[in-house]
């Protein structure tokens, strides 16, 4: 079947993920585009974590009432290997510039002692390319405009962070990182040039797992949606699993809670064949649906 074949019989509801290896060049809003236009007219379609254009790896697309996940999971930590070019600035941070020469680059030691210094830090400021919203508007719009623009600082966390490789003849650094939501690595890669004092951009970017789920598991853009999703319990590896009978399942899709005798504390509620029904909250005696990924008509 080809790309951009529309799969017009498929439930606009349906609630479905794929992992995909997003390649460079599109936004994640591009790719979000592109697999809606091969799903039913009217499918909601998001994806769980932005990438920039630049960058390649874990994206993961949501459809139908699977977009109900997409906060979750994107608010579990990423995992980067970055590939920094020192000794040049890049005023977007990444390889589309404009970039300009930076200063002496310097050895491998104080790049030590910087990435340690680096990786403690705990806010950081959010790169004036951005889409992060001031009085309404997006932050690139005005930095393209050629704006000055102050702009706020975020709290950050980086997990791990290991220096895999240093090449001293091109000036570049690889780095695996592990990071918490909204962490900004190609300001990170900023930051650590001004910290050396020589300058330095992210020259590639390839995400490598959101949480548990990993690159390994992704499948190309242009597969989707024409292999299987993968199951919706699968983004969920935190919370305890109950399997419903179909009174149960048909009470909690409706919206009514039932009684309870689970300890309290949210709740992935299936089916016998393992079909991801609800996230319910078990509290004081009752299981109430929180969010539902079936309609009324499940059977």
């Amino acid at each position: 079947m080809s790309a951009g074949t529309s799969l017009v019989s498929t439930d606009r509801w349906q609630a479905r993920a794929w992992l995909v290896d997003k390649p460079a060049g599109p936004t994640s809003h591009d790719v979000v585009r592109d697999v809606r236009r091969r799903l039913s007219r009217g499918t909601k379609v998001g994806h769980a974590g932005t990438l920039d254009p630049f960058a390649t790896g874990l994206l993961i697309i949501l459809a139908g009432r699977a977009t109900r996940l997409a906060d979750r999971i994107s608010g579990q930590p990423k995992s980067y290997r970055a590939t920094i070019r020192m000794g040049a600035r890049s005023e977007t941070g990444d390889p589309e510039g404009p970039i300009t020469p930076g200063g002496p680059v310097p050895g491998i030691d104080k790049i030590e002692d910087s990435l340690r210094e680096v990786g403690s830090w705990t806010t950081q400021r959010v790169p004036a390319y951005s889409a992060v919203r001031i009085d309404g508007e997006r932050l690139y719009h005005r930095a393209r405009r050629g704006e000055v623009v102050a702009t706020p600082e975020r709290s950050m966390l980086v997990h791990e962070l290991e220096l895999v490789d240093h090449r001293a003849d091109t000036y570049e650094l690889t780095l695996d990182l592990r990071v918490s939501k909204g962490t900004y690595v190609r300001q990170i890669a900023a930051d650590l040039g001004e910290h050396l004092g020589c300058g330095a951009y992210c020259q590639a970017l390839r995400r490598t797992a959101i949480g548990h789920l990993e690159i390994a598991d992704a499948i190309p853009l242009d597969q989707v949606p024409y292999l299987a999703p993968v199951p919706l319990t699968s983004l969920l590896d935190d919370m305890p699993v109950c399997v419903a009978g179909p009174n149960d399942a048909r009470a909690l899709i409706h919206g009514r809670a039932i009684p309870s005798a689970l300890p309290d504390g949210e709740v992935i509620i299936t089916a016998g064949d393992g079909t991801l029904l609800a996230i319910a909250i078990s509290e004081t005696g009752l299981l109430r649906p929180k969010s539902v990924f079936v309609g009324p008509e499940y059977q």
